[in-house]
């Protein structure tokens, strides 16, 4: 197997926003040690969670700086690079290099998509144009665009490509995809309902919302399930559930700024066009959130 970029539980952090609308940097530098404290082993900056689709270019730089200057190389900051301009993807990562991160997480294109033959020419390019290692992110939920594994086999083989974030929700989709590797590149889970079961075929680890709420819960389940604690680990992931349905009711990261909010970590703000939680929606996450003795 290629070299890793970490192993465990990784959190897509949110950019904390203010009330006038720039970014939090405050907020979001206190969210860097609430993770990295309660044992997360990555973050991930701008990624989906992150909300860099309604970021300039210097507000995006500016984020994944404040995340690499307070991890202070305590844990691996891997920046969301993606899109479905493979020049534009390459400049960013250039850039991100720059900043200092240590890997990219690359979504594949969305609305002009491409075919599974192009997935491949896109990835090659980004690994021979930049510098970062590479984790290649499957959400077909957002993209529309789901990568077979007789492809992930053939991204596996480029040299940058370290990894896979699988998020179609679908483990027998993900088993065909690690066994179609090999195990020659690290798998993690970008779906939170599945964090364990995902596990169990060969995953070394995830990447989470739900950690954005819970770190040290959700670094604990995952750990339980790669130590081969599955029944420890089960437990946990059934006794989130609850929580991750209500983190994805609306479109993430709307139910996680608003678990956050509620727990005063950072203020209920977001870009349009996302809006902040439903009042019934919100009213059923703080219940939840009481329960677990969150609040």
């Amino acid at each position: 197997m290629k070299p890793a970029l970490f192993k465990g539980a990784a959190t897509a952090i949110v950019t904390p926003f203010l009330p006038s609308g720039g970014i939090d940097e405050e907020a979001l530098r206190k969210h860097v040690h609430f993770q990295i404290e309660n044992g997360i082993q990555a973050l991930i900056a701008c990624g989906t969670t992150g909300e860099p689709a309604t970021m300039n270019k210097d507000e995006w730089a500016r984020t994944i700086q404040i995340v690499v200057e307070e991890t202070k190389g305590r844990v691996p900051v891997i920046a969301g690079t993606g899109g479905n301009n493979t020049a534009a993807i390459i400049a960013d990562a250039k850039r991100a290099k720059n900043l200092g991160a240590d890997g990219q997480l690359c979504v594949t294109p969305y609305y002009n998509k491409t075919t599974q033959e192009g997935l491949v020419a896109h990835y090659q390019a980004i690994s021979d144009e930049s510098d970062l290692p590479i984790i290649v992110y499957n959400v077909p939920g957002r993209t529309g665009l789901d990568i077979q594994p007789a492809t992930i086999k053939k991204l596996a083989a480029i040299p940058k490509v370290v990894g896979v974030k699988e998020a179609s929700g679908n483990v027998a989709h993900a088993a065909d995809m690690v066994v179609a590797c090999e195990h020659s590149v690290a798998f993690y889970s970008g779906s939170d309902e599945v964090n364990v079961p995902l596990m169990s075929v060969g995953f070394q680890g995830a990447i989470s919302v739900l950690s954005n709420v819970v770190p040290k819960e959700t670094a604990a389940m995952i750990n339980e399930a790669l130590d081969g604690n599955y029944g420890k680990a089960t437990e946990l992931q059934l006794d989130f559930l609850p929580l991750i349905r209500l983190l994805f009711v609306e479109v993430n990261p709307i139910p996680a700024k608003a678990a956050l909010a509620l727990m005063g970590r950072m203020h209920n703000v977001l870009r349009l066009p996302l809006v902040p939680m439903s009042q019934g929606n919100q009213d059923k996450l703080r219940a939840e959130l009481q329960r677990m003795g969150l609040l």
